[in-house]
């Protein structure tokens, strides 16, 4: 690996120092932009992004970025940042405690650092590459369920409430909830992958992704020995249309197989 490849405390440092700034504007009124009916910006979307890109233009210069709210930054292509400023920004603007900054850094098309940063517990998942995934320092791992009828999972829903892809999803919620313990939709995709690495919940689907919002925390459940799979179990993730399985190893093709009843 080359000298220019940033080290796992220094994106820990950056995540949580975004995060206290995202933190601490917690309670105060919010300028709130819609990029669509239901999808909203903040100005800490926008000061989290800011803070993190002068971090990485800084120390990594030729170093390609994509980020949600500025898009594509142009660099060195076998070098690429994938960043979610504030993951959960509608939470965060009704002054719901969920939400998380995420950091990956991918270096030729594989990702090798991953940190997903919770300010509202000071709770921090960071895995490096063939290193393990660790919560605030310790390691953590996916459960050992092995009965579909026993997991607690997690969902998302596409932003465009007339696609395809949002009607699909209501029908999967509807149909994984009733041949499991739940699903749960908490509003960050980070966190809900995250959640999903340490074992509090078994298993996370969902249709129409975003990159940013789960290349970091997907290295993360891959690294505390979960499965991670687009929805139609094909391991190239990473690509166009976005669409993520992450689950423990004893439930992926159970959920697999009952994801491809609703297609």
């Amino acid at each position: 690996m080359p000298n220019t490849q940033p080290t796992l405390n220094q994106v820990v440092t950056w995540a949580k120092t975004a995060g206290e700034l995202v933190y601490a504007g917690f309670e105060e009124e919010h300028i709130i932009g819609f990029k669509s009916a239901v999808d909203v910006v903040t100005e800490m979307d926008k000061s989290s992004e800011t803070f993190i890109l002068e971090q990485i233009r800084g120390n990594f210069p030729q170093h390609a970025i994509l980020t949600e709210e500025s898009g594509a930054l142009a660099g060195e292509d076998e070098h690429l940042w994938i960043i979610d400023p504030l993951d959960g920004t509608v939470n965060y603007a009704h002054r719901l405690p969920i939400y998380s900054i995420s950091i990956a850094y991918q270096y030729h098309g594989q990702l090798q650092l991953g940190v997903v940063y919770d300010p509202s517990l000071n709770e921090c998942f960071s895995a490096e590459r063939g290193k393990g995934a660790f919560l605030n320092g310790k390691r953590i791992s996916v459960s050992k369920t092995l009965q579909l009828v026993q997991t607690l999972m997690v969902t998302g829903f596409p932003y465009d409430r007339h696609s395809d892809d949002y009607f699909r999803a209501l029908r999967l919620f509807g149909h994984i909830t009733s041949i499991t313990q739940g699903v749960r939709r908490l509003g960050s995709a980070a966190l809900d992958l995250c959640y999903v690495a340490s074992g509090r919940l078994d298993a996370y689907f969902e249709l129409s992704i975003h990159p940013w919002d789960i290349a970091a925390a997907a290295l993360i459940v891959q690294e505390a020995g979960g499965i991670v799979r687009d929805i139609h179990g094909q391991v190239d993730f990473m690509k166009e249309p976005y669409s993520l399985i992450g689950s423990a190893p004893g439930v992926y093709q159970q959920l697999l197989d009952e994801l491809e009843k609703t297609e």
